[in-house]
């Protein structure tokens, strides 16, 4: 599901934590790549985050299970169920307040 954030007056890797993410890093595509576990390490939502312009544009899916092969990305994403659209209206209502 893909979402933005208008206006963002904050520092994207302090908001993401401030919102319970862990940045893990920067893609190739300079966007910042994010987890925020739900138990252990599975299932987890993982948001995808980055600056455009005047806004933030925010990429997030929930990773269901670890990757099954080595060197595959598959991993049973849901990209767009109730618990996903719940998270992007949690990120968005604390993108309003910070």
């Amino acid at each position: 599901m893909t979402f933005e954030l208008n206006n963002p007056n904050y520092n994207i890797v302090h908001f993401v934590r401030l919102i319970g993410y862990k940045p893990l890093g920067y893609t190739e595509r300079q966007e910042l790549n994010c987890v925020r576990p739900l138990g252990a390490d599975y299932p987890r939502f993982h948001l995808y985050i980055r600056q455009h312009s005047a806004s933030v544009i925010c990429n997030l899916h929930l990773d269901q299970k670890k990757p099954s092969y080595k060197g595959t990305t598959a991993h049973s994403g849901d990209y767009d169920s109730e618990v996903v659209r719940e998270e992007a209206k949690r990120i968005q209502d604390e993108a309003r307040k910070s």
